[in-house]
């Protein structure tokens, strides 16, 4: 980001400065002493169980040129190290906000928004492949797509960038749209809408109207990329005034992908004439370079512009990311989970032939609410159904699937259920022969990435 002075971070939040020098230089910002930088404004969030106030005299040592400390003038001051700028706010997080929005306002990038129940970020990480070559591109890093983190991204930006990739994420009503006011997003790409986060917004119904928020943000000038394989796209398409890209695989949008195959890690496929090579797995996966690609048109740019980038994909950190152990071939899929992306795993997993077994490996899908038992249960239908060779549940929920599996017709002897990962780590490797493929999927919080590790320790025996 370009610097900042402390007077305009004063007058973008609303802040009362304590102390210090309103034509201070400030370049970045931080809410994590780990990772702050010098020159940095460090904004010290709360929460139930931290006070960020307190890490003020560490931000000082680390180099922070201002801290926006959570408080009101009069407060004692921390005895903090040097001339570093402290500012006074009630609510240093809604201080972020504003200073991102503040900040925005001064773009003259395209601003791409991008929800939806799964696949945010691989979406982001390839659309940012895919302009990247093209324009000045900034995106969220990692999964920044809270209101800590779309902040955080926007700041990232300055008068150079050209197209700017926001992700959004929530976890109850109005949520989109108080992230859409602070981003002010020019095009907008809403993946799918399923059952994800229905403790905080109740139905898949919930969930929609939840995300259309993104489209109604969108100005008439702008762009809005459906997806009219999701349920619930025709609430979605209401929502807007832009202009529609509709993508689907074997159906009737703009961008139309067709004759799908999958092997050896690369997914084949058709759009618009031309033959695409993806090396990522998955119908999923179509559907997200698909809204990749419409955002790129979107913006201005043709295909042909960004199809070479395709061939430079790669999954993101365990997001169907493949590793060959041994004579094993492992799909770590661990980074969260909800029935949709749970399903799509089926379906990949159905996909890939060749092997001597195909193992699914399913921990708890999280954040379901009273519907959790229910989406478990008609998920292992849906693993019997597939043709998998042997199902492996872990967790209380999971239970549940393994149950689905049986009364689908899977035979019990090909169903086995661990009451947590510690068991399941302990038992895998000896379940596992060679010239299987497993994928691993389930919550973040199953913290399943531990079965991959395990099984890369005892490679080396294994393969003796």
């Amino acid at each position: 980001m370009s610097a900042l002075r402390v007077q305009e971070i004063l007058d973008a939040t609303g802040a009362v400065l304590a102390r210090g020098d309103v034509r201070r230089s400030v370049v970045g910002t931080s809410t994590d002493t780990r990772t702050l930088q010098a020159k940095q404004l460090f904004v010290a969030l709360s929460g139930e169980n931290f006070d960020g106030n307190r890490f003020a005299v560490q931000a000082a040592q680390k180099g922070a040129s201002m801290v926006l400390l959570r408080g009101n003038p009069g407060d004692a001051l921390p005895d903090l190290f040097g001339d570093v700028a402290i500012a006074w706010h009630p609510d240093p997080r809604r201080a972020l906000g504003d200073l991102a929005g503040a900040h925005r306002a001064k773009l003259r990038a395209q601003v791409i928004g991008i929800t939806g129940s799964c696949g945010k970020t691989t979406t982001k990480n390839i659309l940012t492949e895919l302009l990247s070559g093209s324009v000045r591109t900034v995106s969220s890093p990692s999964s920044f797509n809270n209101e800590v983190g779309v902040p955080h991204t926007l700041l990232l930006a300055d008068e150079t960038t050209q197209a700017l990739i926001v992700e959004m994420g929530t976890n109850g009503p109005g949520e989109i749209a108080q992230l859409a006011r602070i981003a002010r997003p020019t095009g907008g790409i809403i993946t799918n809408i399923g059952p994800a986060h229905l403790q905080g917004l109740g139905t898949v119904e919930g969930v929609a109207r939840e995300k259309s928020d993104l489209f109604a943000a969108l100005p008439r000038e702008g762009f809005a990329v459906l997806n009219l394989d999701s349920r619930h796209h025709e609430l979605l398409r209401d929502a807007t005034v832009a202009r529609l890209i509709t993508i689907s695989v074997d159906g009737e949008g703009e961008l139309n992908a067709t004759d799908l195959h999958f092997d050896s890690g690369f997914t084949t496929f058709r759009v618009e004439g031309y033959e695409i090579a993806m090396p990522l797995l998955g119908k999923h996966n179509v559907s997200n370079l698909l809204a990749a690609l419409a955002a790129c048109r979107g913006i201005g740019l043709e295909l042909a512009t960004v199809l070479p980038a395709i061939a430079r994909l790669k999954g993101g950190r365990q997001r169907m990311e493949r590793h060959v152990i041994g004579d094993l071939v492992v799909i770590d899929d661990s980074y969260n989970a909800n029935p949709d992306s749970a399903r799509a795993a089926v379906r990949v997993l159905a996909g890939l032939h060749g092997h001597a077994r195909r193992v699914f490996v399913l921990g708890d899908m999280l954040e379901l609410g009273d519907m959790a038992p229910e989406l478990h249960h008609k998920l292992g239908e849906e693993v019997a159904q597939a043709g998998i060779d042997l199902f492996l549940a872990i967790g209380e929920l999971a239970e549940c699937a393994a149950s689905g599996a049986m009364v689908a017709g899977m035979a019990p002897s090909r169903v086995l259920h661990f009451a947590d990962v510690d068991e399941a780590e302990r038992e895998l490797p000896n379940l596992l022969v060679g010239g299987d493929v497993a994928l691993i999927k389930g919550s973040r919080r199953m913290s399943l990435e531990r079965l991959t590790r395990r099984l890369a320790e005892l490679h080396p025996t294994r393969a003796a």
